[in-house]
C-alpha cells in the first residue's frame, strides 16, 4: 500500500509527535511500505512508545486506505501504459489554438481554477446546461470563460487514440500547464488520474472568489479547499495572463466611496487610464484592461505592478492588506524563480482536489 510520507523522529523525549502526515506542495509524496514493516518498526520501541506507535500506525493506515480507495490516487505516469501520447495530444491542441488566438492560454488557466474551486477538479465546468439544469459554465462568474473548443479538440484526438481512457478533467489540468509553458512559464509533471464529475450547477459558481473579495473572504475560500495563504498569493500570479472586463473592476474607478470616487490605493495615472477605457456608463461590451503590462507572457510582472498601485481587481489589492500575503507579494515581485517555484507547487496542490466518478466520452455531456 502506498501511504503519505512519515517522518520518524528518533528522540521521542524531545518530540513525541514523531509521525507527520503532510503534503509537499500539493503533490502526494508517497513512501513505499507495508503494514508489516511499520509494525516491525513499532516493535523495536519501548512499551509505551510501542503502544503509541501502533495506535498511530493503525490510524494512519485507515486514513490511507480511505484516501486511496475513496478518491482517485493521482500519478504523473498514470497513462504511460494505457495512453502514452496523451500529453502530446493535449499540447498539440493548445498549440494549434494559440496560433489563431493569443488569449487561449489565459482562458485555459482560468478554466482550471474555476473547475477546481467547484466540486473539485472534475471537469464539471465543461458540461453543457440541459432543459432541467443550468450548468456551471452558464453561472455569472463563468459567462466569460472560453476556449472550451480546445478541450473538445484534445478529447477528440484522444478518443481516436485511446478510447474511453483519458478524462476531461485531466485534459483541463494538462491544458492549463501547457498554457503556462507556451507563454514562457515553468514546466511541471502534472499528476493524472482524475475522474469526471456528473453534476454541474450554475448556482454553485457563487462559491468562486469574486474580484471584489477582501483578504478575509479570499483566505476563507482558499482554506475551505485546503489551500494556504501562500497558495492564494502564488495562484493570484496567474493574473499575469489575460484581460478583465470593465464590470469586474468598475467598483474601484467609479463611486468607490461616499467621499472618494476612485480607490485611493490605485496609482493616479493608472486610475485615469482605466477610467478612460471604462467610463461610468460604459456601453462597449468588450471594453476592459489587460491584467498586467505583458498579458501574453507568464512572468512576475503582476506582483511588481501590484506593489506600484497598478493592480486591476480589489482582490489583487487585498493581498497588500495582510502582512503575510504582502510579504509574499514582495518576495515574488523580487524573484521570478521564487514565484514560479511556488506557483508550480500551488498548481499541483489545487489540481489534486478530487471529485469525479467517470471518464466522459464527450466532455460536454455525462455518459
Amino acid at each position: 500500500m502506498q501511504i503519505k510520507t512519515f517522518h520518524f523522529m528518533k528522540n521521542l523525549n524531545k518530540n513525541i509527535s514523531f509521525l507527520s502526515y503532510k503534503y509537499l506542495g500539493s503533490s502526494l509524496i508517497l513512501l513505499q511500505s507495508t503494514p508489516r514493516k511499520l509494525r516491525a518498526f513499532c516493535a523495536k520501541l519501548k512499551m509505551a512508545a510501542n503502544n503509541l506507535c501502533s495506535l498511530l500506525v493503525g490510524t494512519i493506515l485507515v486514513i490511507a486506505a480511505i484516501h486511496f480507495n475513496g478518491i482517485n490516487a493521482l500519478s504523473s505516469n498514470y497513462y504511460d501504459q494505457t495512453c502514452p501520447m496523451a500529453e502530446s495530444a493535449v499540447t498539440n491542441a493548445v498549440k494549434k489554438a494559440m496560433l489563431n488566438d493569443r488569449t487561449v492560454p489565459a482562458a485555459l488557466l482560468r478554466m482550471q481554477f474555476h473547475d477546481c474551486f467547484i466540486r473539485g477538479c472534475d471537469g464539471s465546468v465543461l458540461l453543457n446546461s440541459t432543459t432541467n439544469n443550468q450548468a456551471e459554465k452558464d453561472g455569472p462568474p463563468n459567462i466569460s470563460l472560453h476556449a472550451f473548443y480546445v478541450i473538445d479538440n484534445a478529447k477528440k484526438a484522444l478518443e481516436a487514440m485511446c478510447p474511453g481512457t483519458v478524462s476531461c478533467a485531466d485534459i483541463v489540468a494538462l491544458a492549463a500547464r501547457d498554457a503556462v509553458v507556451l507563454s514562457g512559464g515553468p514546466n511541471w509533471a502534472v499528476p493524472k488520474g482524475r475522474k469526471d464529475g456528473r453534476v454541474s450547477k450554475a448556482s454553485e459558481t457563487r462559491q468562486l472568489p469574486a474580484p471584489t473579495s477582501n483578504i478575509s473572504q479570499l483566505q476563507q475560500s482558499f482554506s475551505q479547499r485546503g489551500l494556504s495563504m501562500e497558495d492564494l498569493v502564488a495562484l493570484s500570479g496567474g493574473h499575469t495572463l489575460g484581460f478583465a472586463h470593465c464590470s469586474s473592476f468598475q467598483n474601484r474607478i467609479h463611486n468607490f466611496a461616499t467621499t472618494q470616487d476612485v480607490d485611493p490605493s490605485l496609482h493616479q495615472s493608472f486610475a485615469t487610464s482605466l477610467r478612460s477605457v471604462c467610463p461610468m456608463h460604459n456601453t462597449v461590451r468588450q471594453a476592459g484592461a489587460n491584467l498586467d503590462s505583458t498579458p501574453t507572457i507568464f512572468d512576475n510582472r503582476y506582483y511588481k505592478l501590484l506593489l506600484e498601485g497598478k493592480s486591476i481587481f480589489t482582490s489583487d489589492q487585498a493581498l497588500l492588506t495582510n502582512p503575510t500575503t504582502k510579504t509574499l507579494v514582495e518576495k515574488f515581485g523580487n524573484s521570478r524563480d521564487e514565484f514560479e517555484k511556488a506557483f508550480v507547487e500551488s498548481m499541483i496542490k489545487m489540481s489534486s482536489i478530487g471529485g469525479g466518478q467517470e471518464v466522459r466520452l464527450n466532455c460536454r455531456v455525462v455518459n
